[in-house]
């Protein structure tokens, strides 16, 4: 009997000779998966963020008035109407593109808008509010901004579509252009009101 002993050498070289070949084909295919993540990314709209807080009662809060307001905000508030809960800061400047709009809607009296002034300084909420006028019928001094986070509030603005019941119905991220609320959040609000 003749044999052979194998060497193990031969055995190693067929793995050994795949690694250079994976070593190229690896960074290309993580390429291409986070290619088709951003694409995917990029068709989507940033405004629309899904919420856990859509269909469920608002969060449990009680906020203090801001500086020169009579009327704080808490949930107990959010009962009863439709509503809209509008979160701002003076330090915000997309907060100025909207502010025409909300004062527009309180002169027509189309929904009963609340203020959530969210990690302001007392002072200059209230000089804002003085300043470009105050659509709000009740606004709420959220300094800390714990209520914002129960909220999920992301950044400044952001608006909520509040129900009767006291139910967040939908959430408008970014400044409210008329467009957005005569196509989107006005048909929103009819609805609920029914």
């Amino acid at each position: 009997m003749t044999g052979q002993m194998a060497n193990p050498m031969d055995a190693a070289q067929p793995s050994a000779a795949k690694w250079p070949r994976l070593v190229y084909v690896l960074p290309v295919l993580v390429f291409v998966g986070l290619a088709i993540v951003f694409a995917w990314g990029l068709t989507r709209d940033p405004r629309i963020i899904p919420s856990v807080l859509f269909g469920r009662p608002v969060p449990a809060f009680d906020l203090p008035p801001v500086k020169g307001r009579t009327l704080g905000l808490a949930s107990a508030d959010l009962r009863g109407d439709v509503s809209l809960v509008n979160v701002f800061a003076s330090w915000c400047t997309a907060c100025r593109l909207e502010h025409p709009l909300f004062m527009r809607l309180k002169a027509e009296g189309v929904v009963p808008i609340h203020g959530l002034n969210y990690k302001n300084k007392p002072d200059d909420a209230a000089a804002w509010l003085d300043k470009l006028g105050d659509p709000y019928t009740r606004t709420g001094a959220d300094l800390d901004g714990r209520v914002g986070i129960e909220w999920g509030v992301y950044g400044v603005p952001e608006t909520f579509v509040v129900g009767k019941d006291g139910r967040i119905a939908y959430k408008h991220i970014g400044p409210i252009t008329a467009e957005a609320w005569s196509r989107t959040i006005l048909p929103i609000v009819e609805r609920l009101r029914k």
